[in-house]
């Protein structure tokens, strides 16, 4: 992965905070005001003190100032419990909604370019780096204004009562600089390895879990798990190493911060001894002393934070980068019912994929032309790898030819070139198991969100899966990831009545009763036939029981 300059990437973090100013704003005020509070207690406990061992100072008494501390204190428990409020409602909203965003233009993205990424990186990346780039948008950027508000208040403060003292805790501020400044470029290119390796070992985990009945007939469970474990233990080197960087890093920092407390600490007793300072004032040092070198201590960590969250953010403009869908400039496409006519014609198309690394380009199509008349019942027969599928891809829009074009033609209207735009007309009926988790309703309404209780029983009886009626909980009758709870033939019944409740003019079949007998497929077969004598039927087949019914063939 290229790594992007700290200027690209703040354009797209000052970009992509615009959003979520709302939250920062709110984070900061709360900021602003503990600072305020933090720095009010100093104040009051050192005139607390001052008057119990001297008398009385500035015209208060001991019970003004202990009511100022009850006020002070309260307000310090308030915030803290608002700024949880903050973060559990807006931090999870915003951090959603990021999410959200990403995760749809994923699914709206070029499916080719797509597909050549791993789900695994893609998961681990809507999970992770955008955590991490919204806590630094909405919370260690506001987090990064107080601190230095903190600073500034805190040195102020106590260089109205010791400028020397306050001259000498700060200078060791330009030290952690140049220190922080030495290991951020390692530090960086340590953490993108950190979070390359843990989406590698996402993939792994997540590849391993869906294959799992793979691995076991195979018997290479034992494999994957040592695969896991050769990914485990680069990631752990990774991670033992930018642990060595941080660990000399944060050595230092106490080192420092322990030297300016001791002097702090040293100063304030001689002062007391020389009753050049009140016992107050003895308080007060140690504790501005902490609040000079608390913000200190807090940019420091800011250093491994912004690299993390830099790392993020440059994974996350790499999703951006998706090409989206390419949609043609007149698709003007209006929508069609399902007994609508309408002609496809596939015109000296060519078409071969991007080839990885450096395996030879291998074209699937050239100059290839067919024609789908409305209402035609057409068989794509084909061997295995021939381009069946990558023919149903480029009717859908997925995948664009190279050469040539592909037009549909509804009656009483325009020729249109098809694309994500034209995939209205299609019902389609993947290969294999395409089910997603939940009840058999949800995944109907995939393919019509409005269709009834009615029409979704009489689509799955035309698909022969009267097994959902029978069932006592029927539509609302569970399934797992990828059907599970189901077998191959049910989900494959319960798919092909998804693609049926889509009312569109075209219906495409791959491979769609494989996992059927051959009677309940040809039942099912002339179910569709006699409920949707309108519709053009495209399907791949290799069942010799479905041949009869292709009024054309198309040999790939």
């Amino acid at each position: 992965m290229e790594i992007q300059s700290f200027k690209t990437i703040s354009r797209w973090l000052w970009k992509t905070w615009q959003g979520y100013r709302t939250q920062a704003v709110i984070n900061t005020i709360v900021g602003m005001i503990v600072v305020f509070t933090d720095l009010a207690f100093v104040w009051c406990t050192k005139v607390a003190v001052d008057i119990a061992t001297v008398g009385e100072r500035h015209g208060l008494q001991l019970w003004h100032v202990m009511v100022m501390l009850v006020g002070v204190v309260f307000l310090q428990v308030s915030m803290t419990v608002l700024n949880r409020w903050i973060r559990a409602i807006l931090g999870v909203r915003g951090q959603n909604r990021m999410q959200e965003q990403l995760f749809e233009r994923l699914l709206l993205s070029d499916w080719q370019k797509l597909r050549h990424t791993h789900t695994g990186h893609l998961v681990n990346r809507l999970e992770q780096d955008v955590s991490s780039v919204m806590a630094l948008l909405t919370e260690h950027i506001p987090s990064l204004f107080t601190t230095l508000m903190r600073f500034c208040g805190a040195f102020v403060l106590l260089f109205y009562m010791d400028r020397t003292l306050a001259l000498i805790v700060v200078a060791i501020a330009p030290f952690f600089a140049v220190c922080s400044r030495l290991y951020v470029g390692k530090m960086r290119k340590i953490s993108h390895e950190v979070r390359d390796a843990e989406s590698d070992v996402q993939s792994i985990i997540q590849e391993s879990l869906q294959h799992s009945l793979v691995l076991k007939t195979l018997e290479r469970i034992p494999l994957q798990a040592s695969r896991l474990a050769d990914s485990h233990l680069y990631l752990r080197g990774r991670v033992v190493e930018r642990t060595k960087y941080s660990s000399a890093s944060v050595a230092l920092m106490n080192t420092a911060f322990a030297l300016g407390y001791l002097i702090a600490f040293f100063w304030g007793v001689y002062g007391l001894q020389q009753h050049r300072i009140t016992f107050g004032a003895l308080i007060a040092f140690i504790q501005l002393v902490s609040q000079v070198q608390q913000p200190v201590r807090t940019l420091t960590r800011f250093i491994p934070v912004i690299i993390s969250s830099s790392t993020a953010a440059e994974r996350l403009m790499e999703l951006e980068k998706f090409p989206l869908e390419k949609i043609p400039e007149d698709a003007g496409v209006p929508h069609h019912e399902e007994n609508q006519r309408v002609r496809l014609t596939v015109e000296n198309i060519s078409f071969a994929y991007e080839p990885r690394s450096d395996e030879p380009q291998r074209e699937i199509f050239h100059d290839f032309s067919a024609s789908f008349e409305p209402g035609s019942i057409t068989a794509i027969l084909g061997h295995t790898g021939s381009g069946k599928t990558t023919l149903i891809s480029l009717l859908l829009g997925l995948l664009q030819p190279t050469k040539g074009k592909i037009h549909a033609t509804p009656e009483g209207c325009p020729s249109y070139e098809l694309s994500a735009a034209t995939r209205h007309l299609f019902s389609y009926v993947p290969q294999g198991n395409t089910l997603l988790s939940g009840s058999i309703r949800e995944n109907l309404q995939l393919g019509n969100p409005h269709a009834t209780d009615k029409e979704m029983l009489e689509a799955l009886e035309m698909a022969q899966a009267q097994f959902v009626a029978e069932n006592p909980l029927g539509l609302d009758m569970i399934c797992g990831e990828r059907g599970g709870g189901l077998s191959e033939g049910q989900a494959q019944r319960v798919g092909l009545a998804r693609a049926l409740l889509r009312k569109s003019p075209i219906l495409i079949l791959d491979e769609a009763f494989s996992s059927l007998d051959s009677d309940t497929a040809t039942t099912a077969m002339n179910n569709i036939l006699a409920a949707y004598p309108h519709r053009t039927i495209i399907y791949i087949t290799h069942r010799e029981a479905l041949m009869p019914y292709a009024r054309e063939v198309i040999k790939i």
